[in-house]
């Protein structure tokens, strides 16, 4: 956690100075895309659509680390060093092919930050999932909890922009109206997801939410996107799998599955919207981007909230300091489900500016089943061999969909040289 206090810059790669042109690796991330983005073919990617398994339409030229820390979360992989030697009776002059041991150590530092940055982001998910769920076991308010964690993230934004380890965007009337549609399908999609950890396993809301590609389609085709064929066969299984696990799901509620689908709606509907919006606030980096969402989704959701459950909260208290015995603990709970929502949330922007789309879309499929194995290890949820198999078809899915998406963008950008 102690990234996570360190101040932030912004920071930009410079071009390589070596003497022989050198690849960037990251110039192969470019190509990688998705089909929703909120910005103009001059701006900055949607940092939502990037976060929700879908990797960027641009190659990322400047990289925003919102917190420093010890070392530099560059682009990962080796670069090649090989020299070019020009006549065999230079050879005692120019020296042969070969790997300088800097470079081989940047290579090892640069994976082992790589596993770091991995390292944070899936830990803070799994903490996050699993006191939400603790705290929702014994107060099943998940009206009062959601909007708690989006007012812990609103305190720790003006915390950074107060102190100044954060630079603090200048905003105005139109940027503030401009964020009102985003700020509202983002409340939509959180407090429809806590809805559905209160009724159901955690596990199962993660495989629902792993469906989310297929709406991004779905809502996209819509409004005028064509997609190719492998893009519409990667999201079959994605249906299948989903089926397969609510079918066969233990925990199984209703209610559950549709705060799931339509957490899926919600932020499927705030990136189409983002990229409408937003197109013309690229200068706006991506965490005060978020951090002005989750402000305005505070304010959204707590008077509904008030609306909705507030005359059980009393009681409600009562009741869980009851159940568990130790007010400490339930507090402990509650502060630890707010700090690391934020926090792993954060924490995927570092991750997203820091390595390919491709690599991030890969790592947050892979996130998924890493957060569905804990809680099923923590919470002891049974799990049919069925209902296994359907969750393993269905992230199974979402991943094909990101390697289909990837590759209709190369098709695009090849037809447009």
């Amino acid at each position: 956690m102690l990234l996570n206090l360190l101040p932030s810059s912004s920071l930009t790669f410079s071009k390589s100075h070596h003497k022989y042109p050198i690849n960037n690796p990251s110039n192969l991330a470019s190509k990688a895309s998705i089909p929703h983005r909120f910005t103009h073919p001059n701006s900055k990617p949607s940092i939502f659509n990037q976060i929700h398994n879908h990797p960027p339409q641009h190659q990322i030229y400047s990289v925003t680390n919102f917190l420093k820390t010890p070392f530099r979360f560059g682009d990962f992989g080796a670069k090649p060093t090989s020299q070019i030697v020009k006549s065999t009776s230079q050879s005692s002059e120019i020296p042969q092919d070969s790997t300088p041991d800097g470079e081989i150590e940047k290579k090892s530092n640069k994976t082992l930050q790589l596993a770091i940055v991995f390292g944070f982001w899936y830990f803070q998910n799994i903490v996050f999932n699993i006191y939400n769920k603790k705290a929702l076991n014994i107060f099943p308010y998940p009206w009062l909890l959601a909007s708690f964690q989006l007012f812990v993230g609103s305190l720790w934004m003006l915390f950074l922009w107060g102190f100044k380890l954060q630079p603090c965007p200048k905003i105005n009337k139109s940027f503030i109206i401009a964020l009102l549609g985003p700020a509202l399908f983002h409340t939509i999609g959180h407090i429809s997801a806590c809805v559905s950890f209160s009724k159901v396993a955690v596990s199962f809301t993660h495989v629902i939410k792993s469906a989310e590609p297929v709406f991004s389609v779905v809502f996209s085709s819509a409004l005028g996107t064509t997609y190719p064929l492998s893009v519409w066969l990667s999201i079959l299984p994605i249906v299948m799998g989903c089926s397969l696990a609510a079918v066969t799901e233990v925990s199984f509620n209703l209610g559950g599955l549709w705060g799931a689908l339509i957490s899926n709606v919600g932020f499927v509907l705030r990136n189409i919207y983002s990229k409408k919006s937003l197109q013309d606030f690229k200068e706006v980096n991506g965490l005060n981007l978020y951090g002005w969402i989750t402000i305005l989704s505070f304010f959204y959701l707590f008077p509904v909230a008030i609306f909705v459950e507030g005359s059980q909260w009393v009681p409600g208290y009562y009741k869980a300091i009851e159940t568990i015995g130790k007010p400490a603990t339930f507090y402990l709970w509650l502060m630890l489900s707010g700090v690391f929502y934020h926090l792993y949330n954060q924490s995927s922007y570092q991750a997203l500016d820091d390595i390919s789309p491709l690599t991030f879309s890969v790592g947050n499929t892979m996130k998924r089943v890493v957060v569905i194995i804990s809680t099923v290890l923590v919470f002891r949820n049974p799990v049919r061999p069925l209902n296994g198999l359907g969750s393993a078809i269905a992230i199974l899915g979402t991943f094909l969909y990101s390697q289909a998406t990837s590759k209709k963008k190369v098709a695009v950008e090849k037809k447009e040289d």
